[in-house]
């Protein structure tokens, strides 16, 4: 396949690209017939929505069960909150003042008491057997969905301890249940009735586990096996620790953000973005001529395309995550300056334009990568360690680093080759020069 073939499919990925970025971008901009906040997933600072704050009480438990406690509290919470319908809802635990805190937020929810009556419910651990009829014997088929099961009198208020354990035979991870006296007696006689089939187990009225009854077990102690990964048995254990041991919650902090407050900031930092937009184009223009302009048109697509992905995630744009994104637009013109600069020098040097622009583009390469590779480390970095906040600026500035390399390197390489720069007149060196002077 020779070069203009290869040039002619780049050009064609990239017009295509570019239409449904723009498209995307028009949408986020307002320009469309659905609501602003249906086009994009949007933080509940840009948004709206409640912010609660819990205080947990673990005066109760061992220091060492505080940690793994929380985080199961914080699973079943997670939980809850999506089956509220919360999109990218927010849930976290943090020390305040040596007090453990549980902080949730939930963008587009308004109903604030709706949401604490959900939230702030003691998480509800259950074991539940398949139906039978009058004469005993089981209604259900081999097929048997969450309907088909009934509470038994055993709870997770009867459970002393849940913990990982692995198999001696396999390897592979389990699950180690151990009953107080009252749990054990009653966990021996629904095993003893429920041999060779499932007996399931809930957790806020959700079934997490439905393991087959082997035989009857007796002595207080379960395990219960299955093709767990480490990660899923562990995150197994907390779930049956949130409901064996409940940790009761207070809030402490409610606050609501109105919708028309969310709005405010979201046209504040759009203004934001297209005054930068618009003094870099223009400082792009004034000063690198021909080559500038195309840096403007690669600019678009570079923001177009920035916000394709956004969307295609989806990731949930905060005030934080709209400044990293305006932020990278400074980072991606950042590389055309630099081959820009080189062009200068190439030219300078009485090279002709068209192998200026191929130097320009071939040496700034190691500049432009070095550059960009310590920014996604950077942005790694904040990422890995940042809270909820700081995460969304490092998401937003790492897609847009990884887009702008794009943008500066190939999409302003093709627009440019595509040029008449061949001649050699006054006029196309000065189009191609830079600064005030000719």
């Amino acid at each position: 396949m020779n070069s203009t073939k290869v040039r002619i499919i780049a050009l064609s990925i990239l017009i295509l690209g570019l239409a449904a970025g723009f498209y995307d971008s028009a949408e986020f901009l307002g320009f469309h017939d659905e609501r602003w906040a249906k086009n994009f997933r949007l933080g509940l600072d840009l948004q709206g929505g409640a912010h609660l704050e819990y205080e947990a009480d673990v005066s109760s438990l061992p220091a060492a069960d505080i940690s793994s406690s929380m985080d199961g509290l914080k699973d079943v919470i997670e939980r809850r909150v999506n089956l509220f319908g919360v999109s990218e809802p927010l849930v976290q635990t943090a020390q305040v003042g040596g007090k453990n805190r549980l902080i949730v937020e939930l963008a587009g929810v308004f109903d604030i008491n709706e949401a604490i009556k959900t939230i702030g419910e003691t998480p509800y651990l259950e074991f539940k057997e398949l139906a039978r009829d009058s004469s005993g014997k089981v209604t259900a088929t081999s097929s048997a969905e969450i309907k088909d099961f009934v509470p038994t009198e055993l709870s997770g208020r009867f459970v002393n301890r849940a913990q990982l354990g692995f198999n001696g035979t396999s390897g592979s991870p389990d699950v180690l249940l151990e009953f107080n006296s009252e749990g054990a007696k009653l966990f021996e006689d629904i095993t003893g009735r429920n041999v060779n089939l499932p007996l399931a187990v809930f957790l806020d009225g959700s079934i997490i586990s439905a393991p087959i009854v082997q035989n009857k077990i007796a002595g207080g102690s379960a395990q219960i096996t299955g093709n767990f990964t480490v990660d899923e048995a562990k995150q197994l254990v907390r779930r049956f620790n949130a409901g064996a041991l409940p940790i009761p919650i207070t809030l402490v902090s409610q606050q609501s953000v109105e919708p028309s407050l969310g709005f405010e900031s979201l046209m504040k930092s759009l203004r934001a973005g297209i005054w930068g937009f618009l003094a870099v184009a223009i400082f792009m223009i004034l000063w690198y001529r021909l080559p500038g302009l195309i840096a403007v048109v690669a600019l678009g697509i570079y923001a177009a395309l920035s916000l394709l992905l956004f969307k295609l995630i989806p990731v949930t744009l905060s005030s934080a995550g709209i400044a990293g994104f305006i932020l990278s637009v400074g980072m991606a013109v950042d590389a055309n300056i630099l081959i820009f600069e080189r062009m200068k020098e190439e030219l300078k040097a009485g090279k002709s334009v068209d192998s200026a622009m191929k130097e320009g583009f071939s040496r700034a390469w190691t500049s432009i990568r070095d550059s960009n590779v310590s920014s996604l480390i950077t942005a790694a970095i904040l990422y890995w360690f940042g809270t909820s906040i700081v995460k969304g600026f490092a998401l937003t500035l790492g897609l847009g680093v990884l887009v702008s390399m794009f943008s500066a390197i190939t999409a302003s390489r093709y627009l440019l080759l595509i040029l008449p720069h061949r001649s050699q007149n006054k006029a196309m060196r000065f189009l191609f020069g830079s600064g005030l002077a000719h």
